[in-house]
């Protein structure tokens, strides 16, 4: 029922709109508001702070159904529910969640400030520091690829407390639009997900009460850790309802377009390359249910989140270019949904740790220890 209801509202709503936002690399406020009415900014918050009150899984299927008619309005959903009503359902203390995750269920966007100019993947390499002044931080520093960010309210910031313990000092901060020092800096023209947007986030004397201290001082490594984990399988979401909408225009166009006298469904090479699509697919959801599932039974799920996450995006990136060739010269015009699928679909290889970050996180579990 609930994927039901998020394919109609991505159907209805958001496919008209698909062309145009692209266009404008920009998300149509209607959409956003939509997503908050329907209960899609806060899916697994609890109800006393104003959420659904559903399970991660939940999420995942509604971060799929989106993605499966445009991967912009997904990863939208997904930031907000994955990472940041995630980071403070999980390290916020009871004042935080009662200020926040009612905010994000119902009106304000979040963002989460990891990556810097200097440490993408080398995520703690940060130079953004924070300060102690007694009852507030001052923060200086500038964050770079930020998604949501131009729309965004609310933001986990990460930032360096004590820059001589190393990774040690790294803390993350709740951080509003409004705090005094914090501005949005240059919005990204980019290859895909074009719709959302991605920005440079400037903190210039940036004063961060000490109530806005999330988890514990020096403890900002494991927050932005463990967050990321359960984010790969949402961007694994993202992936495979992406590969998905993708197959589906395929299968739609190879049975209606004609050539040597019949439709081109009917040659068996045709056929043979939609069941390879299918396959994968199939593979690909099974994986990413499947850490879903492990992290909703409170299981060890990250060796499975970095698997799926990792094959998702390689299986978007293959159905959505097979799907472009299927179209022949109609795939490569911008009149036909395909050539969107394959450029949103390479952001799958990079974001929330790039694929060679997830060969290594994988590794380092079959393997054991740091390494």
């Amino acid at each position: 029922m609930f994927r039901a209801s998020v394919r109609e509202f991505a159907e209805g709503e958001i496919r008209p709109r698909v062309e145009q936002m692209d266009e404008n690399q920009k998300l149509d406020p209607a959409i956003i508001e939509q997503c908050f009415a329907l209960g899609l900014m806060g899916i697994e918050t609890p109800e006393e702070y104003g959420g659904a009150g559903g399970s991660f899984f939940t999420a995942i299927l509604a971060v799929e159904e989106l993605s499966r008619v445009d991967p912009s309005v997904g990863v939208f959903v997904d930031v907000q529910n994955t990472l940041v009503n995630n980071a403070i359902l999980r390290w916020g203390n009871g004042a935080q969640k009662r200020r926040y995750l009612s905010r994000l269920a119902t009106e304000a966007v979040g963002a989460y400030a990891l990556s810097e100019a200097g440490s993408g993947s080398d995520a703690f390499a940060m130079q953004t520091r924070a300060v102690d002044r007694g009852d507030h931080y001052v923060l200086n520093g500038r964050k770079l690829w930020i998604t949501n960010g131009n729309e965004a309210e609310i933001f986990i910031v990460f930032a360096n407390a004590d820059p001589e313990a190393g990774y040690r000092g790294i803390t993350a901060f709740i951080v509003e639009r409004g705090f005094e020092g914090f501005s949005v800096g240059k919005k990204e023209n980019k290859l895909g997900i074009r719709a959302s947007s991605t920005v440079e986030l400037i903190l210039e004397d940036c004063r961060v009460p000490k109530e806005n201290v999330l988890g514990e001082v020096g403890k900002g490594y494991k927050v932005s850790i463990e967050t990321l984990n359960e984010g790969r399988i949402g961007i694994g979401a993202q992936m495979i309802g992406l590969a998905q909408g993708a197959f589906e225009a395929a299968l739609k166009y190879t049975g209606e377009r004609v050539q040597f006298g019949k439709t081109i469904n009917q040659f068996q090479a045709v056929q043979f390359q939609l069941a390879e699509m299918a396959t994968e697919i199939e593979a690909a959801r099974l994986m990413v249910y499947n850490a879903a599932r492990l992290k909703d039974a409170g299981r060890p799920f990250v060796k499975e989140a970095a698997m799926a996450k990792l094959y998702a995006s390689r299986v978007a990136e293959f159905v959505a270019s097979k799907a472009i060739e299927l179209f022949g010269g109609y795939g490569f015009v911008k009149d036909y949904p395909v050539e969107k699928y394959w450029r949103d679909s390479k952001i799958g290889a990079i974001y929330e740790g790039t694929s060679n970050m997830q060969l290594q996180t994988i590794a380092k579990t079959l393997i054991g220890g740091r390494g």
